[in-house]
């Protein structure tokens, strides 16, 4: 049954033009703050470039190498292919497989040298991962100036992980002015590359107005994009969204199928809207033990809820035991193993 209404949740997106992007954002029960998550930087990319033949040009033999896991293959193709064309793609893989041990000992050194011979031939891709060596203090002490002078130099070339972490940069307002025009310009180049975090990132953007123009359906076309990929707080936004009918059209079964998904990734906010569902029977059947179990291990995450804590009280002492014993499970594993 959840199956059949994820399935129904999909389609649902699915079908919007990208030009419409025209469904509504939540108005939830317990406001949640609409900042962009996560805070840390996107991981460096494991693939410098395409291996298939584009613009009539031959395939990447050697990233093709690369790609199946032949990494002394890869070395030697890539190494050729630097030493006849100077090509930066084949440095960067280079620089790859150096960071990364692969086929050769590992050697941030070595891996650094290679990014930076590719990024000051323009190879995106090696730019972003000189940030990422930067950030991280591999290959020389920490510098965050760098780090950002590298991401800004990948992200006007559309490198969309690059343009998602200088995105936040503008957000944090530390190394940049604080400029959430720049973040949205910059959050639109990773969302429409499709990276999750950047869709809803930008979802929450539009959902506050800020660097864009107020603008619930946009906020939520994004979420549900995100949530496609089964990003955990795009999942929750939409199902808000759904389940109180803001923009699309109100349909509580299919919130609550996707609030008990994103329950079993013990989401605690997702916890909390199920067990509101369970309590009152609107979206799925009434289960007042269910519900006791969510809301128990709801709270046990740190969400408050008298509403609900008044509902277990009044329970019978059966129900009430029973809810306790199947959350019992989920609260002991919060608490970890006995010292």
């Amino acid at each position: 049954m959840i199956a059949l209404a994820l399935a129904a949740f999909a389609a649902a997106i699915l079908p919007l033009p990208a030009a419409a992007q025209n469904p509504p954002a939540p108005a939830a029960p317990k406001a949640q703050p609409a900042k962009p998550k996560p805070q840390q930087p996107a991981a460096a990319p494991s693939t410098p470039a395409p291996a298939t033949a584009t613009n009539g040009r031959p395939p990447d033999l050697a990233f093709g190498a690369f790609q199946r896991g032949y990494y002394i293959t890869a070395f030697a193709l890539a190494t050729k292919n630097v030493d006849d064309k100077a090509d930066p793609k084949a440095m960067t893989l280079l620089g790859e497989l150096y960071a990364n041990g692969l086929g050769v000992p590992k050697d941030d050194q070595k891996a650094a040298e290679w990014y930076k011979l590719a990024a000051d031939r323009g190879e995106r891709e090696a730019m972003f991962a000189l940030a990422m060596f930067r950030l991280e203090g591999r290959a020389g002490p920490r510098d965050r100036d760098a780090s950002a002078k590298w991401l800004a130099a990948a992200a006007k070339l559309g490198q969309p992980l690059a343009a998602y972490d200088l995105a936040l940069l503008y957000i944090e307002g530390q190394l940049f002015p604080q400029d959430f025009n720049r973040a949205a310009e910059l959050m639109r180049v990773a969302a429409q590359a499709g990276n999750p975090e950047a869709q809803y990132a930008l979802g929450t953007l539009y959902k506050g107005g800020r660097g864009v123009a107020k603008d619930m359906h946009q906020a939520v076309y994004l979420f549900g994009l995100a949530a496609l990929a089964d990003y955990t707080d795009a999942e929750v936004e939409y199902a808000i969204a759904l389940y109180n009918g803001d923009g699309v059209e109100r349909n509580q079964g299919l919130a609550a199928a996707l609030f008990h998904k994103v329950a079993l990734k013990n989401n605690p906010v997702a916890q909390n809207r199920l067990a509101h569902i369970l309590a009152s029977g609107q979206g799925a059947p009434a289960d007042p033990v269910a519900a006791t179990k969510w809301h128990l291990i709801s709270k046990a995450r740190g969400e408050t809820d008298l509403a609900l804590d008044d509902f277990v009280a009044k329970l019978d002492p059966e129900k009430r035991a029973a809810g306790e014993a199947a959350a019992k499970k989920w609260i002991d594993a919060l608490k970890g193993p006995p010292l």
